[in-house]
């Protein structure tokens, strides 16, 4: 196969380094790969014979009309140079977008295939018991159970388990503290109509219990003293529960509730966080002849890290440990995502099965650093000088001041009494700019940075103060 690789001079030495043993042609259009011009490839192309050409990911330009005068097809390759190594091997084996960068295709193209693989898997799994149809245990997904504290609580409390459901979870529970009635259960639960997913009571008070009986599909938690006064209820009922330790034992419990006549049953022997028996917990972890509980979330809101990467590990222990259903909160604003993170983190796990890591597996965790770094091709240039220190006095622009900050999802800039809108940092400043509201270079470099930072703490569900750092 014949390849033409248009590139940069810039980048030319490592294209020439990843098209060692291809038969490619490596030509140098300029100093930078992404300004080729679709005149400039024609004019390549009708110089050799080609059976495809690969050009920067980054260039802009439309070239169907290079490929309709030519008949050569014309593919994106990696934005980067560096990731040229991992595409040229491809080339015979899958075809590239003609509109996509390369290396966003093939990750898009894993996912996907990732995505397909969870889904016929989870179809062919057995299951020990079903929950409004969502299978656990057995060799189904481990299932992710978000709880809202303190439901009764709650002013929009269909909006939140709305939003629970559409982040990944599998069955949303709803917490219930010390000072909830039944009438508050009853009301909860019947705010929530419509709704098709399994929903759970988290509440050990037996009157709490019974009145969440009309709904919930899980009830979460029985032990030795409750299960005497409302097990025959949840039997009858026909709902779920998980069983914890209490006074008695968690076998002990477990042989009670079955008993009571309760056939779905979920053993959780209780996790408690990091220093205050973790390790000992988990090494006591074993069969109990029931589906197991894993109670994540109670570890990662009591502990001041960020949740991404606990949440990974934890589910990776929660699989080894065999769990069938894993629990997650977004009590603190630490943990806000942590609900999708977990989803994805068991996700990550099921397609781990007949692999000996959770690697390279089409999903990932991973949102601020990176897999791989890039090796870029040096900076070219005649020479150089130091940066000039910002002058500590500002000279203010004459058409005035920003204020700038966010609101739900949006970046906000409030000028003269305006407030300008928008999800992303550049349309916003185009705005500013096209609507004549800056005349300094200066001041449109400061709201560039402070949109910018804007948008960072959006993304990343951080606070948000203009001038300071981020």
């Amino acid at each position: 196969m014949r390849i033409l690789l248009p590139t940069g001079s810039a980048a030319a030495e490592t294209v020439r380094r990843a098209a060692e043993g291809y038969d490619a042609r490596v030509v140098v259009t300029g100093e930078i790969a992404s300004f080729l011009t679709p005149g400039q490839l024609a004019s390549l192309v009708r110089e050799g014979t080609y059976d495809l050409v690969l050009v920067s990911g980054m260039c802009t330009a439309s070239f169907e009309g290079v490929e309709r005068e030519t008949g050569v097809p014309v593919y994106r390759g990696p934005r980067h140079a560096a990731d040229l190594p991992l595409v040229l091997p491809l080339l015979g084996e899958l075809e590239l977008s003609r509109t996509v960068p390369a290396d966003d295709f093939l990750a898009r193209r894993k996912a996907e295939e990732a995505a397909g693989d969870l889904a016929r898997r989870e179809e062919e799994a057995s299951w020990d018991l079903l929950v409004r149809g969502v299978k656990i245990g057995g060799t189904s997904r481990m299932k992710v159970l978000a709880e809202i504290m303190d439901a009764h609580r709650r002013e929009d409390l269909r909006g939140e388990v709305e939003r629970l459901f559409r982040d990944g979870a599998d069955i949303v529970d709803l917490g219930f503290g010390f000072d909830a009635t039944a009438g508050d259960v009853t009301r909860c639960f019947a705010a929530l109509g419509g709704i098709e997913g399994p929903l759970a009571a988290d509440t050990q008070d037996p009157a709490l219990i019974r009145a969440a009986l009309g709904r919930a599909d899980l009830i979460l938690s029985l032990y030795d003293g409750n299960i005497p006064v409302v097990g025959a209820d949840v039997a009858k009922a026909g709902a779920a529960a998980v069983v914890i330790p209490g006074e008695r034992t968690l076998g002990e419990n477990i042989a009670a509730a079955e008993k009571a006549g309760i056939g779905a049953l979920v053993a959780d022997p209780i996790l408690p966080p990091v220093g205050s028996g973790f390790a000992e917990a988990l090494a006591k972890f074993r069969d109990h002849g029931r589906p197991l509980f894993f109670g994540a979330g109670n570890v990662v809101e009591l502990l001041d890290a960020d949740s991404i990467g606990a949440n990974a590990l934890l589910a990776g222990i929660a699989m080894e440990l065999g769990a069938a259903v894993i629990f997650t909160s977004e009590h603190s604003d630490k943990t806000r995502g942590s609900v999708a993170e977990m989803r994805r983190a068991t996700e990550m796990m099921a397609l781990t099965r007949g692999r000996p890591y959770p690697k390279d597996l089409g999903l990932d965790l991973l949102v601020l650093k990176e897999k791989r770094r890039r090796r870029e091709p040096p900076l070219g240039y005649g020479g150089s000088g130091e940066a000039m220190e910002m002058p500590r006095e500002v000279t203010y622009d004459p058409c005035g001041n920003f204020r700038i900050g966010i609101e739900g999802d949006e970046i906000v800039a409030v000028h003269d009494g305006i407030a300008i809108r928008g999800k992303r940092w550049e349309d916003v400043l185009h705005t500013i700019i096209t609507e004549g509201r800056v005349s300094r270079l200066d001041h449109a470099g400061y709201l560039g940075k402070e949109l910018y930072k804007a948008y960072l703490a959006l993304r990343f569900g951080r606070s948000f103060e203009q001038d300071g750092e981020f």
